[in-house]
């Protein structure tokens, strides 16, 4: 007699949060399946339904949805918006002592790519140097901190190169040439 009013117990306690659990992780295989198809509006959309079910304790997983998130706007052209986005998020992993190195890591190196490709755009436009500036040089210290503490350190090397080279490039020499992607 006491089996229903159990199971009604958990129905309404702790299953609740493993149901949401459950829809949060349909939703972000719909999204990594709008990835894989670069339908980025979609994606976006169905990583913030995810992340709108997370339960609020599940910090680890929303900061790895938030990040996708930004990823994905960056993809679809909304690139000062990401940008944004992952800066705050990167201070809030770096003030937190329990975040995974890894995830630190992950959301460095995309902010990084952020600023870089900001920076791109801004010299493309003929943005005065005081306004650009700022944003090369964090990419800068960014790739070079990952290279230092990284296990791709060779690709962060590189992704360093390239920020210093961007750096010392006019806008005249931009001109004509393909905008870096991803």
């Amino acid at each position: 007699m006491l089996v229903p009013l159990i199971a009604l117990a958990y129905h309404y306690g702790p299953g609740q949060e493993r149901l949401a659990l459950e829809h949060t992780d349909d939703l972000l295989a719909e999204s990594q399946a709008a990835v894989a198809d670069e339908n980025w509006p979609e994606a976006i959309r169905l990583y913030q339904d995810a992340l709108a079910k997370l339960p609020k304790e599940k910090t680890q997983i929303s900061r790895k949805i938030q990040l996708e998130i930004a990823k994905a706007k960056m993809q679809n052209s909304q690139l000062p918006e990401a940008r944004e986005e992952l800066a705050a998020l990167a201070a809030e992993i770096q003030s937190d002592p329990y975040a995974s190195p890894e995830l630190k890591q992950q959301v460095t190196s995309t902010l990084a790519n952020a600023r870089y490709y900001m920076t791109y755009l801004m010299k493309l436009e003929g943005k005065p140097d005081a306004e650009w500036e700022p944003e090369i040089e964090a990419a800068r210290q960014e790739y070079k901190l990952l290279a230092q503490n990284s296990q791709a350190g060779s690709k962060h090397l590189l992704d360093l190169e390239a920020t210093i080279r961007l750096a010392r490039a006019t806008p005249k020499e931009l001109y004509g040439l393909p905008i870096p992607s991803q």
